[in-house]
């Protein structure tokens, strides 16, 4: 378990009150390439443990003022510290000494005096447990998410795709009547009805693929031309903001940030599409930016429609498995992924309103600035 580089070494706290012992453990484990923290006494020992949880504590039984007993019950009761493995050295050696140690919280227990192959076997083992208990308690997590994200498809699917399939269905039960006489000006009203519906459902099916993409797709994030990808968003709505009779206005320039063409690219549609159906008759909407204080960048999209309360703003941007405490109309499962996207590019998104008729709202997100890029992930890159 010997560590490469300095910021993966493990982090060992060890107590005693004794200099010269942990002057010796702290030299045989730094030798051995550990980042020992050696302090003196149980308050010590509680302040770095609560500063910076280790990866494990070597502590003596026997200090005065509080010994390893307390010292083990206080970092058990602390949330911070309560997962972390304490291994007790002491000269005590009777088995009652050992079952109170085990008792308290301690993981495994090293008579003094200590041998330096039993420390570091013991120190050792108790690293393994370690790592692999952390690495099942991520699987388990990442399993929960997958189940919660699971059912939140099946009720998309019950309920959101249930409308439209069952408008287009209608649609074409009468259309497919043989007994229907319908004047060929009805009958093209009913198939547009039929064809906006189905392409409702295709829509949602699309953004139900893309919150799959999300949660497995791992990316680099580059840097982005924010210009080329704030176009590409505008071409698709195009035709949506030519019927509503909508004014776009937008910047000479974007600053620089990284993240992911594709997804920044769907965070503008569907921040602009929300615009031209909400942002007031005909929709008057801005594209903005700007640089924050700590070196990301703010991008948004205002309109001057009716505004949201703030009870209606608390319900947006919930997460894909909270879809259903949402019924702000129109959005709901596209802000999610919005949600999800800022996240997977280290950012944010939120949204501001006075909820006063013809202030409209400001729809906002935040990507980390031009040099974070970061080099983690595999089969994605950014264009």
């Amino acid at each position: 378990m010997r560590p490469t580089n300095g910021e993966n070494q493990p982090n060992i706290l060890i107590v005693d009150d004794t200099p010269a012992n942990l002057r010796l453990l702290a030299q045989m484990l730094a030798d051995h390439g550990f980042h020992a923290r050696p302090v003196l006494n149980g308050a010590q020992a509680l302040a770095a443990a609560q500063l910076m949880p280790p990866d494990l504590i070597l502590l003596d039984i026997r200090m005065p003022v509080m010994d390893g007993y307390e010292v083990c019950r206080r970092l058990k009761a602390d949330a911070r510290t309560s997962d972390v493995p304490v291994i007790f050295l002491s000269a005590l050696s009777e088995t009652n000494d050992k079952l109170r140690a085990f008792q308290t919280g301690g993981v495994d227990y090293i008579t003094k005096p200590f041998q330096a192959e039993e420390v570091l076997a013991r120190v050792q083992t108790q690293l393994t447990v370690r790592s692999l208990q952390q690495h099942l308690q991520a699987e388990i997590a990442e399993r929960d998410g997958l189940i919660a994200d699971l059912r939140a498809y099946a009720h998309t699917v019950a309920h959101e795709l249930r409308s439209p399939l069952a408008g287009a269905l209608g649609a074409a039960l009468l259309l497919a009547d043989p007994a229907a006489d319908m004047p060929e000006a009805e009958m093209r009203e009913f198939a547009g009805l039929m064809v906006g519906n189905l392409q409702k459902a295709n829509d949602i099916v699309k953004e139900l693929l893309l919150l799959a993409e999300l949660r497995q797709a791992e990316i680099v994030l580059k840097p982005l031309d924010m210009g080329a990808t704030v176009a590409a968003a505008l071409a698709r709505v195009a035709p949506q903001a030519e019927q509503a009779n909508a004014t776009i206005e937008q910047p000479a320039s974007w600053p620089a940030v990284c993240g992911y063409a594709p997804w920044v690219e769907e965070i503008w549609v569907n921040y602009l599409t929300n615009a031209l159906k909400y942002g007031g008759a005909p929709p008057q909407i801005t594209l903005g930016a700007e640089p924050t204080p700590d070196g990301h960048a703010r991008f948004w999209v205002s309109d001057k429609g009716a505004g949201l309360s703030a009870e209606q703003q608390r319900r947006l941007f919930v997460p894909f498995t909270r879809l259903d405490v949402t019924d702000v109309n129109g959005h709901g499962l596209g802000l999610s992924i919005v949600q999800r996207i800022t996240q997977k590019l280290h950012g944010q998104a939120g949204v501001m309103s006075s909820g006063v008729p013809g202030e409209g709202s400001t729809f906002y997100f935040v990507l980390p600035g031009a040099g974070r890029e970061n080099g983690a992930g595999a089969g994605v890159n950014g264009r």
